[in-house]
């Protein structure tokens, strides 16, 4: 079903967990496409931004896969393989992996993850197009309904 294909006020009778539900599967996979087209994956950026001290780590220490899983816990999903992804990682030599299976950034791993990031901001302009900044904000606004579940927002 598009929203093209029935009335605002029916629209309005919609559960926003069906097109939250929707939105989520679609600007993944969206996501997911941008970034395999430029030969990487997210839960690779992911990896990368985690044991990053410029970044999502505090203090650039190296981390197990349990310890990434669970810094993760609240975006990776299920179908993420972590172990498979550090190890391609680990190959192109942007990860090591210390005596203590602690995997550690290495100086072109932190500079890959510099220039993966400049991937961001076309995919969210493309995501973006045909949306002015207003429209967005109020979307983000009318999302308290998460709150409003019980839910959290990061």
């Amino acid at each position: 079903m598009t929203t093209q294909q029935i009335s605002d006020a029916e629209l309005a009778g919609q559960p926003a967990a069906y097109w939250t539900g929707i939105a989520y599967e679609a600007l993944i996979a969206f996501t997911r496409a941008r970034q395999d087209e430029k030969g990487y994956t997210q839960p690779q950026f992911w990896l990368l931004r985690n044991l990053s001290e410029n970044d999502i780590s505090p203090d650039g220490k190296g981390m197990t896969l349990s310890e990434l899983r669970e810094a993760m816990a609240s975006y990776i999903r299920p179908e993420d393989d972590l172990a498979a992804e550090s190890e391609v990682l680990v190959e192109r030599g942007w990860l090591t992996r210390d005596t203590e299976d602690r995997l550690w950034l290495t100086e072109e791993g932190e500079r890959a993850r510099v220039d993966l990031a400049r991937n961001a901001p076309a995919i969210r302009a493309a995501l973006h197009e045909g949306i002015d900044d207003a429209d967005y904000v109020t979307t983000m606004k009318v999302l308290r309904l998460i709150l409003n579940a019980g839910g959290t927002v990061a």
